[in-house]
């Protein structure tokens, strides 16, 4: 992986080569202002004013050329469409081709155009994440906050282009009108039957989604897999593309997504009755917290060794997963009969050491073609989803009671049983079926150009070392000039990580802030669903089969909520603007949960609930999706990965409170729901004011 100048340089077209940023230059200065800081010949007030004149006057040159570009493609465009005008009135197939090239030659150099806005764009956000690393994060927030919404700001024009929307428009518009049939009143704007087929504009589109952040669907649920996309087109020569096609193969990729449906079936199947099974063996109704945690507890180490078992195999830690998870639903089914609480928590442990999450990302991160990962990526999700409503309706119909010799089937122990005979039928095909990929011996310790196709954002394109506020000692400093001199990063500074201490370095405040929310979503959402049993029970006197068709509707809001954000929501407003809203909508959603002075209704219950779970799930895209471009390229790959990273900040968020429904048992079942709500009424407040402190810096 080379430093963003090298790549710049690289990928420049060349007879603009003068109107990109100068992005080496603007690096060497950051070093020089640091250097003139520490000898006490600067003062920081005058960094800041000549490094943003800098900054202005390098914006206004890509700025000024684009405008003049865009006047250039609006020209050609004006005459391709007097002959357009022109071919109504005689209707030539020869003209009608004629123009379908004009127009295709103003799309292909208007993606070139876009190319050019876009490696300006990521230069300025690296320049700007660079000067932050160096003197304190302050300088983003000022510039962004000073520049993006003046009236006159060059800044928006980078990044918005309004009139380049305009010239794609134009390009769409015509070229849809010349392929479907002539004579005909459908347009772009009408909803035509027949989507428009043409590579150039596919490309463009393309183009102005990762410009612009746009999204769609897919996209959208693709982030909740916190599988990266690349942001800068790569072309991949044809040795890389055949590779790709070789490393993947369908029917494996079908049983790990497979693998992430059962084990989200697993993990909320036994939610409605825990407290039921809790009682049974002698236990408060409470203990369900520890039971339904005992799985997350033990997910914690096993998310770590089974990260570093996919650098080697994909294929063995399924298979040990599967053999894992079915010996913990056997014991977790068993422990009726054995009237052993601790039999079945050692279940549920055995169930969460058997969570290959890590396995099934690193998959399709890994051996699935760039062409169809965002696919995949929702697939992903999806499947979760899914196996988040399946569980708990699963359960609902499992309200049956027989012995089998000395075994006793219940709405208890059925969970078990029917997820152990899962297991032990997925187990089976996965033997018969899963092809090993082929790995590079060096893939797990350095990064290769297997790393370009995986999900890597912004901070791909550059080294990453992270720096104090300030330069303190000499072997720092030399590591950074070292960096800039040669303009490609040594080796170490790009590897992989090895070790959480490490990965925890080279977190930057924004990106703390987004583990921050992602725990409070986490956490909120497992206080609301591992609890619901115990409260409806208590204030409702709710059946086993009504809490699992509540949990199961709130499972499967999921996806409409999803096509919703991902289809219009976010097409419309920023994912930092969503982020906010949404953190605000949680905190409302568990303000109005508190059971205080006036009776407990379910109307109540329901609605808070739902507004709770509803504003989670929106919260959770829009905060990966930011969190994968703040967050350093050197967590992209290897053990110790971003994935990890927000996997591990999720799961302690579940453990502390599954502990926290446990320990709040013990003030009485009329205290729980309040007890319960007030940590996460706590850390919601608390992201959202960590939110209002980063905001300039989530662009």
């Amino acid at each position: 992986m080379v430093a963003f100048g090298k790549k710049l340089k690289e990928r420049s077209i060349q007879e603009w080569q003068g109107y990109y940023i100068n992005y080496k230059l603007m690096k060497k200065k950051v070093n020089q202002y640091g250097r003139q800081l520490q000898g006490g010949n600067l003062e920081r007030r005058q960094v800041l004013k000549d490094f943003s004149k800098m900054l202005d006057n390098q914006i206004e040159k890509v700025a000024l050329f684009m405008l003049e570009q865009q006047g250039i493609l609006a020209s050609r465009l004006k005459r391709l469409r007097e002959s357009h005008d022109a071919l109504q009135e005689e209707p030539e197939i020869s003209h009608i081709a004629y123009l379908k090239e004009g127009y295709r030659a103003v799309g292909q150099d208007l993606l070139k155009l876009l190319f050019f806005v876009e490696m300006n764009a990521i230069g300025v956000r690296k320049i700007l994440k660079k000067f932050d690393k160096r003197f304190g994060y302050r300088f983003t927030n000022y510039y962004v906050k000073t520049r993006a919404n003046h009236p006159y700001s060059e800044l928006q024009q980078v990044y918005k282009h309004v009139g380049l929307g305009a010239v794609v428009g134009a390009v769409s518009r015509n070229l849809h009108e010349l392929q479907n049939n002539q004579g005909s009143y459908l347009s772009i704007y009408d909803q035509p039957v027949l989507p428009l087929q043409d590579p150039v504009v596919d490309s463009i589109k393309a183009a102005v989604d990762r410009l612009t952040h746009s999204t769609n669907f897919l996209n959208f649920m693709a982030q909740h897999a916190f599988i990266m996309q690349q942001e800068l087109p790569s072309p991949q020569d044809e040795e890389e593309a055949v590779e790709e096609d070789m490393r993947y193969h369908f029917m494996s990729l079908l049983l790990n997504l497979v693998n992430t449906f059962l084990y989200m079936v697993n993990t909320y199947i036994i939610v409605p009755t825990a407290d039921d099974y809790s009682m049974s063996l002698g236990a408060a109704a409470t203990v369900c917290g520890v039971v339904i945690g005992a799985m997350a507890v033990a997910q914690l180490f096993s998310s770590v060794y089974f990260s570093a078992w996919s650098n080697k195999s994909y294929f063995k830690p399924l298979i040990f997963s599967s053999i894992v998870l079915f010996i913990g639903n056997l014991l977790y089914a068993l422990a009726f009969d054995f009237n052993s609480i601790a039999v079945l928590l050692i279940g549920r442990l055995f169930c969460g050491l058997g969570s290959a999450r890590a396995v099934n990302r690193r998959y399709i991160s890994d051996c699935v073609p760039l062409k169809i990962r965002m696919q995949a990526s929702a697939g992903f999700v999806s499947a979760s989803a899914l196996g988040m409503a399946c569980g708990p309706a699963l359960a609902g119909l499992l309200q049956t009671r027989f012995k089998i010799y000395k075994l006793t089937f219940n709405q208890n122990t059925l969970p078990g049983w029917v997820m152990a005979i899962a297991w032990f039928m997925y187990l089976v095909w996965l033997a018969i079926s899963f092809r090993e990929p082929v790995l590079e011996p060096e893939e797990s310790h350095s990064t290769s150009k297997d790393s370009n196709n995986s999900a890597v954002q912004d901070g791909n394109l550059e080294s990453d070392i992270k720096q104090p506020l300030l330069i303190t000692s000499e072997e720092i400093e030399e590591q950074v000039e070292d960096e800039d001199d040669s303009e490609e990063a040594s080796e170490e500074s790009r590897a992989p990580v090895n070790s959480i201490g490490a990965a925890y370095r080279l977190l930057t405040p924004s990106v703390k802030v987004q583990l921050l929310i992602y725990f409070m979503l986490k956490y909120a959402m497992e206080i609301l669903l591992s609890e619901s049993s115990v409260v409806t029970t208590y204030y409702f006197g709710w059946s086993t089969s009504s809490v699992a068709i509540f949990l199961a509707c709130l499972g499967l809001t999921v996806l409409p909520v999803n096509i919703v954000i991902g289809s219009y929501i976010s097409n419309m407003f920023e994912d930092r603007q969503i982020l906010l809203v949404s953190e605000i909508m949680v905190c409302v959603g568990i303000l109005f949960s508190f059971n205080v002075l006036v009776p407990y209704t379910v109307p109540q219950y329901v609605c808070c609930g739902l507004i709770m779970f509803v504003s989670a799930e929106v919260l959770e895209g829009v905060n990966l999706s930011l969190l994968s471009r703040v967050m350093s390229s050197r967590l992209s790959r290897g053990t110790y990965n971003g994935g990890l990273l927000s996997t591990e900040a999720g799961t302690i968020a579940r453990v502390i409170a599954d502990v926290t429904i446990t320990v709040a048992g013990y003030f009485g079942r009329d205290m729980l729901l309040n007890v319960t709500l007030l940590p996460s009424l706590v850390t919601c407040v608390v992201s959202i004011v960590a939110t209002c402190f980063t905001y300039n810096s989530l662009y």
